[in-house]
């Protein structure tokens, strides 16, 4: 046990804290343990059923804040998993349990970056934050978005953030997402008119009817991408439509679907070009949209510098840029001005069966979150 590193230690108290969305399961008060012995203010924020965490250490700018979340994806089915999913296991070089890459390791090597940085750093410039919710998993509203609510409410900035999603895809550090793609989904329904297939004049299909409107929004060119994005993507997740019997002409359809969106498009611009397209169509129609998050990019500056820099000095890797993937909480952090970058480990079997990380990469990346914070905030 005493050659287990400090990283490697905490991760595994966090995962043996079962906090499937929204629940923390104590996983909050342990950092606050150690984070008051490091001189930070501690914050806590519940909002509804959602534990949130604000911690500061220091007054002045510029504040650097660690970001991410407790909670956790449920397991499946446990009797599938090699080990069990809330009992961290070390076997053949790999940590096993709920949580090791998405994300307790990130969260453990915040931590004991943290500690060896102030130890060295005592004096260090400007503030250190982390902001951690239990709500990153879930429904996403009482969670991040709350807490940043709170902070612009009384104009406290972040300057520069740290997200600790699983971002790395073969080694830690090789990429680091520096912006993500928005997303914007919609639930369309067609009316038509009910009826018996046998007495097609007398009804009007629905489905028929949004057949070449869905074509033509699926062919759609909705923008070109730029040097950071790809192009505008539009999926259709689910259709739905009839009444069970194979004879009748159901009255309505209805369509699931979502954009991921680059920050050549707008949320307010896809939906007009939707509407265009099946007002051309003559549909009755109505939708409901949902925007999750609007895309943001930190395309250069001194936090990408400084991410790449440390990955370069640690690993020796040249890390790669990217905006690919679902969202994350830092679509909340950005809009604020802050620079926003997202960096953990690898995300090869996170939301899985047997999510696991390499028990190196937590020392790497505890290596790598010093190594960045020494380059903003040492003043030596």
């Amino acid at each position: 046990m005493s050659t287990r590193s400090e990283t490697l230690e905490l991760t595994c108290e966090l995962i043996s804290r079962p906090s499937v969305t929204p629940e923390d399961a104590g996983c909050q008060a342990l950092m606050i343990e150690r984070l008051e012995k490091l001189g930070f203010k501690i914050e806590r924020l519940p909002f509804e059923e959602v534990t949130n965490l604000w911690a500061r250490r220091g007054g002045e700018g510029p504040l650097f804040c660690f970001a991410g979340h407790t909670d956790v994806v449920p397991t499946g089915p446990v009797e599938k998993w090699s080990h069990p999913p809330f009992e961290p296991t070390v076997e053949d070089g790999y940590l096993y349990g709920r949580g090791a890459a998405d994300m307790k390791g990130s969260i453990a090597a915040f931590m004991t970056a943290l500690e060896r940085f102030i130890e060295h750093h005592p004096d260090h410039l400007g503030s250190i934050a982390l902001l951690i919710t239990s709500d990153e998993e879930g429904p996403f509203i009482n969670g991040t978005t709350r807490v940043i609510d709170h902070l612009e409410a009384r104009n406290e900035k972040i300057d520069w953030c740290i997200v600790g999603e699983p971002s790395s895809t073969e080694k830690v550090g090789d990429v680091i997402k520096n912006g993500r793609r928005g997303s914007l989904s919609g639930t369309l329904k067609v009316r038509g008119v009910q009826g018996h297939v046998a007495y097609p004049h007398l009804v009007r299909n629905p489905i028929h009817e949004a057949a070449p409107a869905l074509a033509e929004l699926a062919s759609t060119v909705w923008d070109e991408g730029n040097e950071f994005f790809p192009p505008t993507s539009f999926q259709i997740s689910n259709i739905h439509a009839g009444t069970g019997a194979t004879n009748v002409v159901p009255g309505e359809v209805e369509v699931a679907f979502n954009f991921r969106f680059s920050t050549e498009s707008t949320a307010e611009g896809l939906k007009e070009r939707v509407r265009e397209v099946l007002e051309r169509h003559n549909l009755e129609w109505d939708i409901d949209w949902i925007l999750s998050g609007n895309p943001f990019l930190t395309a250069a500056g001194s936090l990408v510098d400084a991410s790449r820099q440390a990955i370069q000095a640690v690993t020796g890797l040249d890390t790669v840029l990217s905006t690919s993937g679902g969202t994350s909480d830092g679509r909340f952090i950005a809009p604020t001005g802050a620079q926003v970058v997202e960096l953990g480990p690898v995300n090869a079997t996170i939301h899985k069966i047997d999510e696991r990380v390499k028990v190196a990469d937590l020392d790497t990346l505890s290596s790598v979150y010093e190594n960045i914070l020494a380059r903003l905030l040492a003043k030596d």
